[in-house]
């Protein structure tokens, strides 16, 4: 059997995971009214789309006060999607002679997402935005890097030169509209999208959608159009690794948007006629 060596990239916040570490953030602090800041700096378009957190805390007066040990709290506190070290285990060891290295790119602080993944996915294989602390106040000074927009297709990019993986042998799995780039990015370049989310800016771009509380269930759309095999064995191969998959549906969403109008010569009425 041929091998073959893929590179399976994943986002953090709502991909992996089913919070916001913003949200989790802001709660943790007392902050009320995080989505409507989030909205104001997209409405000026002053940071890429995903990078707000990391702009509030450098800029923000009530978000100066966090220091990495908050970071680190707000990563204890996120809710995990199921068996994503059991994700990890599959890749590393490969399906049936094809081998995934598995990183995780995010633009969430890089010290949530370590907290977080904590003995599941090592360090050194988690890109998030690092930031520099002050030694004496211990608030945050700088920012070293934000994987956010077209910096996060820099990071899957720089990675898949190093490991010397071709652009048709990358998987990306994101979740919104900060994953648009790098998925429009990995389409280009023939590699298979994976949206872990319904929300039209991405269910459209990507080129599966799949929607579980398990992590595993991103294996599924990598059976069926990288290896190219049907239901019955992809439940065979998660059934030999312990796994049970009790629920599958396909469906199809069409989304549509109406709005009022009349066509030439017609006219709109509440009556029959």
């Amino acid at each position: 059997m041929i091998r073959r060596h893929f590179l399976f990239v994943s986002d953090f916040d709502q991909t992996l995971s089913f919070n916001d570490s913003g949200h989790v953030l802001s709660e943790m602090l007392g902050i009320t009214d995080f989505g409507e800041r989030v909205a104001g700096l997209s409405r000026l378009n002053l940071v890429q789309s995903g990078a707000e957190l990391s702009y509030l805390i450098l800029h923000d007066p009530e978000f100066r006060r966090v220091r990495r040990e908050d970071l680190i709290e707000v990563g204890r506190r996120i809710r995990l999607k199921q068996n994503i070290g059991l994700l990890g285990e599959f890749l590393e060891r490969g399906i049936e002679g094809h081998h995934f290295d598995f990183y995780v790119v995010s633009a969430a602080p890089e010290d949530v997402v370590f907290s977080a993944l904590d003995g599941i996915v090592p360090p050194e294989r988690i890109i998030g935005t690092r930031f520099v602390y002050d030694e004496t106040s211990g608030e945050v000074s700088s920012i070293v890097r934000v994987p956010a927009g077209y910096g996060k297709v820099a990071a899957v990019d720089e990675l898949r030169l190093q490991l010397g993986v071709p652009g048709e042998r990358l998987v990306y799995v994101g979740d919104g509209s900060s994953d648009i780039h790098v998925m429009l990015h990995v389409n280009r370049s023939d590699g298979l999208t994976i949206a872990a989310s319904e929300a039209r800016n991405i269910a459209r771009i990507a080129r599966r959608t799949v929607m579980s509380d398990d992590a595993l269930s991103v294996l599924v759309p990598i059976m069926e159009d990288i290896l190219g095999y049907d239901r019955s064995r992809i439940r065979s191969i998660f059934e030999q690794h312990g796994v049970l998959i009790q629920e599958w549906d396909r469906v199809r969403t069409d989304w549509l948007t109406f709005g009022e109008g009349t066509l030439p010569g017609h006219a709109m009425s509440g009556g029959a006629r």
